[in-house]
């Protein structure tokens, strides 16, 4: 069954959104569709904060980034495909997502995105350790 575009996006978030609870963050998900980070969460002490953004696919398709790179922001990004059957996520830093994007250009029009290649591998795959837990002094 193929899902609505604003589902699949609630998909990847809320189980963003679940697995950072289980690393005990303390997570609250930002207004949907409005530009910036997409999860805000804080620590046990609350002495640390950080801002995500989530992208979400059915599938393991390339990541479309839009036609600027200025628009990836946030501590971390997620990358969970895969969400109709078993989610896999893929943890990277906004710098990392810069440095891997494939930029594209079609009748004078720019395009960034990110294929699976450069994001479907061991470092970035279900790499949650990268971001810590939310009861460590960070």
């Amino acid at each position: 069954m193929k899902l609505e575009t604003q589902v699949t996006g609630n998909i990847g978030m809320y189980y963003a959104c679940y697995k950072l609870s289980c690393m005990g963050w303390n997570v609250m998900p930002t207004a949907r569709n409005a530009r910036g980070i997409d999860i805000i969460a804080y620590n046990k002490s609350v002495t640390a904060f950080i801002g995500i953004q989530v992208k979400t696919l059915s599938k393991r398709n390339p990541v479309p980034l839009g036609n600027s790179l200025a628009k990836i922001m946030g501590d971390y990004w997620l990358i969970i495909n895969n969400v109709n059957k078993e989610p896999n996520a893929f943890v990277m830093k906004p710098n990392e997502v810069k440095s891997l994007a494939h930029r594209g250009e079609k009748n004078s029009n720019i395009s960034y995105w990110l294929q699976p290649t450069s994001y479907d591998v061991p470092e970035f795959k279900e790499a949650w350790h990268r971001i810590g837990y939310g009861h460590e002094l960070l």
